[in-house]
């Protein structure tokens, strides 16, 4: 079998057997194929595609390229959750305590920020003495004590992915459909989860910039679940405004603390309301009217808020800080930034704000930048607000003093105000499942 003959067949738009994509992952990752073929390869399928068995074969063949894990010595139903990415989306430090305190197992790996978008595991780690990278054994243990674990991604898990990603991000491959949904879906795969719920974000602070797309991709995120033999749902979410009102680490764990507490803005609220009661279905506690309820009555009666808790404090972290968030303390310099004219928040651009958030110090230009987990935004105003000038539209926090005006540039290039209220768009536009789009 040769490299050159696969990617003339791909070029041509033929399909790849199972053998060839099987073939090429393993030389890839072993370093028998050269990055310059698989560049080709690689701009062969953003032209021509990948049928859903190819997508499938390639997902199961990259998550088969490094270590597994293997869940099934723990009792019960093991869930996942993952989102695309986006501005303010603090939701698995919401779901995956509410889905805990409902009986599920929530084995996670997570990541890092980069760019405009926040990660997971950098919220985490403003918590005091929070552990991320945990070994197999460790993580499975917290899992086994608390029936949660949230981890940064083993470097073993699935590697065809680590590599593949960055070619592709050095090579304009990255915004393929079929290779965006591999790359997702071959780690969670090798994550060993039963359940899978998918939120797809979709705007102007998402990678998947209109509902339509975004539906494509659950569709085929979906179908490789379902090929895997998972218990799958993609729900299309709204990510035009940022989520929720508080965007930073620190300021994103005290906001998820207070929906755990049931005083959380309503739109986070509702997309995690929606999440956990899908991935509760999935995992047969009852259809979906009956699964939100549970969730409700999880956040209503404190025992999210308890297992996100008992989590931290597993993984070494300060668990007062998640019962009383007030500890995580306030970054020592402060911005206001006013509205320069009356009228309507008729747009706000979540990338530009998530950009503003990142120049502040609470992401990542590069992967060798560092966090300022006090760093962030908070607003006092979304799209569809009236607003009078002079009013405070948000307010900025830093560490670094130096860093408020560029930041504060950059937040009023990202939002609009004009004389009438735009037209309200839903939180959440559709759910993908294996019998279609709702």
């Amino acid at each position: 079998m040769r490299m050159y003959d696969i990617i003339t067949k791909k070029r041509g738009g033929a399909a790849l057997s199972e053998e060839e994509i099987r073939w090429m992952i393993t030389g890839y990752t072993k370093g028998y194929i050269p990055d310059y073929q698989m560049s080709s390869f690689l701009m062969a399928v953003y032209f021509q595609g990948m049928t859903d068995e190819e997508t499938a074969i390639l997902t199961d063949a990259m998550a088969k390229s490094g270590e597994q894990l293997d869940l099934s010595g723990i009792p019960g139903v093991k869930v996942d959750k993952h989102s695309t990415g986006g501005v303010g989306d603090k939701t698995t430090l919401i779901v995956a305590p509410v889905v805990a305190a409902c009986g599920c197992v929530v084995a996670k790996m997570s990541g890092r920020g980069l760019g405009h978008t926040g990660g997971t595991v950098d919220k985490l780690e403003s918590i005091p003495g929070t552990r991320t990278s945990l070994s197999g054994e460790e993580f499975l243990d917290v899992v086994r004590r608390t029936g949660i674990a949230v981890t940064g991604q083993s470097p073993n898990l699935a590697p065809a992915d680590k590599k593949l990603y960055a070619l592709r991000d050095v090579t304009a491959t990255v915004d393929s459909i079929p290779l965006i949904a591999a790359s997702i879906m071959s780690k969670k795969l090798a994550a060993g989860s039963d359940c899978i719920v998918l939120d797809v974000k979709t705007g102007s602070g998402a990678f998947m910039k209109t509902p339509e797309d975004a539906v494509t991709l659950a569709e085929k995120m979906v179908a490789i679940g379902v090929h895997n033999g998972k218990r799958i749902a993609a729900l299309i979410t709204n990510m035009d405004i940022p989520l929720g009102y508080q965007i930073g680490n620190a300021l994103e764990v005290e906001e998820a603390v207070r929906t755990l507490q049931g005083q959380g803005p309503a739109d986070l609220t509702e997309v995690c309301l929606a999440l956990a009661a899908q991935l509760l279905y999935l995992a047969g506690k009852g259809d979906l009217d009956y699964c939100r309820g549970l969730a409700q009555d999880a956040l209503k009666s404190g025992a999210a808020l308890e297992k996100l808790a008992a989590m931290i404090e597993a993984q070494g972290g300060d668990a007062e800080c998640v019962r009383h968030p007030e500890k995580l303390g306030r970054a020592p310099f402060a911005m206001e930034v006013k509205a320069e004219k009356s009228g309507y928040v008729t747009k706000m651009d979540s990338a530009g704000i998530g950009i503003a958030a990142m120049l502040l110090g609470a992401g990542r230009e590069t992967k060798e930048s560092e966090i300022d987990p006090l760093a962030g935004i908070i607003l006092s105003k979304k799209t569809g607000d009236s607003v009078k000038k002079g009013e405070t539209l948000a307010t900025l926090l830093t560490s670094d003093e130096a860093k408020l005006e560029a930041a504060k540039e950059r937040f009023l290039e990202a939002v609009e105000t004009g004389a009438k209220a735009p037209q309200k768009k839903p939180l959440i536009f559709a759910r993908v499942t294996e019998r279609g789009v709702e």
